[in-house]
């Protein structure tokens, strides 16, 4: 399944120095691996708990959810 993820420029720099390391073309299955790592630290309890939350709220909710999102970062200000 292909998904758009938003990583930084240090995050790019160390992939593309991993992946020639490793002599693999694109970003993939590095990320598959540290996916499966994150993954296989979660308990049982937490895997059940995030599976559960699908469809916990209406597509209009998550709408207006992301929204308040995108506002606020529209007024983010780094210190």
């Amino acid at each position: 399944m292909r998904t758009t993820i938003d990583i930084t420029e240090e995050q790019h720099r160390a992939l593309t120095a991993l992946s020639a390391r490793r002599s693999i073309r694109g970003f993939s299955p590095l990320v598959q691996e540290a996916l499966d790592a994150y993954l296989a630290e979660l308990g049982p309890d937490e895997t059940d708990l995030l599976l559960s939350l699908e469809g916990s709220i209406t597509a209009r909710e998550a709408r207006q959810i992301h929204e308040r999102i995108d506002d606020q970062w529209r007024t983010w200000r780094a210190s």
